[in-house]
């Protein structure tokens, strides 16, 4: 099997993971968090994993620039969950 076809079958795994799990999660974290919830330990937990995996799969991303927006944009989702929940952490 060729580097190339690993790859394709690392991101189809990937992408069925953020699809299925990670995506759906995400949001309800955020929906909680737009609701002045604060995180829980929880969701810090699952936070900090998908953020050790991003890391662990740079160089994936380095080798397909072309899911680098995509990750952008979910990382981002992520900063606006945190965000949010600083400032419901501040306000309490």
């Amino acid at each position: 099997m060729t580097d190339t076809s690993k790859d394709a079958g690392v991101i189809q795994a990937l992408m069925e993971r953020f699809s299925n799990q990670r995506l759906p999660r995400t949001l309800d974290i955020k929906e909680k968090v737009d609701a002045g919830e604060p995180l829980s330990e929880y969701d810090l937990k699952f936070l900090d994993e998908v953020f050790h995996d991003v890391q662990t799969i740079q160089p994936l991303l380095d080798r397909h620039p072309e899911h680098q927006q995509m990750v952008a944009r979910a990382i981002n989702l992520y900063k606006e969950i945190l965000d949010k929940a600083t400032q419901n952490e501040n306000k309490s």
